[in-house]
């Protein structure tokens, strides 16, 4: 069965053996330990199982300064995002480069192992312009950056376990269990669909036109950390599940999730999300309109025409781009402006902002923004006590 090649060649594995765990922890025992955030953690992760292919930890001076500057690593291949581990300096200077450390949470426990190669500094406000496009405290992606620490450890990173399948159970797929997924169903040619907010009328249009040219949907919204204002990933999780049960065909669709953090860095985010869909197997990525945008940092379709920049063979996956789609009273079904020639009145598109302020109002959104049975699950949560718009 052919499938498509995962980012420079081939899927990276950095678990540590199960027979060798024991070993590890021991240890660590005796290592420098460094704390990582939630960000930090998600990115272990996602180097640890593949997920980010070709890398194989966090980025060193050739790859982090071509990636600020060019969107490529140093060896030459598309990578849109820095992928690093800032400290403060304080937790800097314990550690030496040439010797190992322990990566643990904020309990302690120990999450993997760094092979230190690289101590640096880095200019935090060029970062933000050349990959936010601003340098504006504002833009949520910039203030992470701003927060975080000055010094970055660079080197090979080994993950001690495989994901925590108790939060989100089935759906916490590697990169390796999709592929074999897909193989398993037949399918060729598989497009992915990236989201960090609660599925709606145009998001399930835009992956159906996308199911009648290739042969399976990998639906894969993001469950990493992103703005407080967002809607938390069970419940978005639990919209998909209600709207798969009876609105997909089951054998053509995977729901699967993805533990990256939201950077909010819409062009260089749609190709950083576009690379990390094809480690997953996907030949097809949908890119939609402003992709990973925020507030008015990016151009309604800048996260198309990025792709621009790079040679479809070095890029490896396919992007669908997709115009803004909306429910059309004149039409009486779902399209976009490519295929609709009424006016603005007659489409009804709502922010997620608007949604939001609905559902603080107990205020169940339209049918023509989104299915009944997503609604009620959106309003359900509207109604608990943890709800805070």
């Amino acid at each position: 069965m052919s499938i498509i090649t995962p980012h420079g060649g081939e899927l990276v594995d950095r678990l540590i053996p199960p027979e060798e765990r024991q070993e590890a922890r021991r240890r660590a025992r005796d290592l420098t330990p460094v704390h990582l955030n939630r960000r930090q953690i998600s990115d272990l992760e996602l180097i640890g199982i593949g997920a980010m292919s070709p890398l194989d930890g966090f980025m060193g001076q050739a790859d982090y300064k071509r990636v600020v500057d060019e969107a490529r690593l140093a060896s030459g291949l598309p990578w849109s995002i820095p992928v690093t581990l800032a400290v403060r300096e304080t937790e800097a200077a314990s550690a030496r480069v040439g010797e190992e450390i322990s990566l643990v949470d904020d309990h302690g426990d120990l999450l993997g192992l760094l092979e230190l190669r690289e101590k640096l500094s880095y200019d935090k406000k060029r970062e933000a312009q050349e990959v936010y496009r601003t340098t504006e405290e504002a833009h949520p992606g910039v203030r992470v950056l701003y927060a975080q620490g000055d010094v970055l450890l660079a080197g090979p990173i080994r993950l001690l376990e495989p994901p925590d399948d108790q939060e989100y159970g089935p759906y916490h797929l590697t990169p390796a269990e999709t592929r074999q997924a897909f193989n398993n169903q037949g399918w060729r040619t598989v497009v992915g669909f990236q989201t960090r907010n609660p599925v709606h009328r145009a998001h399930e249009y835009i992956q159906k036109c996308a199911l009648e040219v290739v042969d399976g949907l990998l639906l894969h919204p993001l469950v990493g950390e992103t703005k407080q204002d967002d809607i938390p990933a069970e419940t978005r999780l639990r919209c998909y599940e209600v709207l798969l049960e009876g609105y997909y065909p089951k054998d053509r669709v995977i729901l699967a999730v993805l533990p990256a953090a939201m950077r909010y860095a819409g062009p260089r985010e749609a190709i950083f999300h576009a690379l990390i869909r094809k480690n997953y197997g996907c030949t097809h990525f949908i890119v939609g309109r402003d992709h990973a945008g925020v507030g008015n940092y990016y151009g309604t379709f800048d996260a198309h025409l990025i792709f621009r920049d790079f040679a479809q063979e070095e890029l490896g996956i396919t992007p669908l781009f997709f115009d803004h789609a909306f429910y059309c009273r004149s039409c009486q079904g779902m399209a976009t402006t490519k295929t609709c020639p009424h006016g603005p009145q007659e489409r009804v598109s709502l922010s997620g902002t608007k949604v939001r302020e609905m559902l603080h109002r107990i205020e169940l959104p339209p049918s023509e923004y989104t299915r009944q049975e997503v609604a009620e699950v959106l309003l359900q949560w509207a109604n608990t006590d943890q709800y805070r718009i």
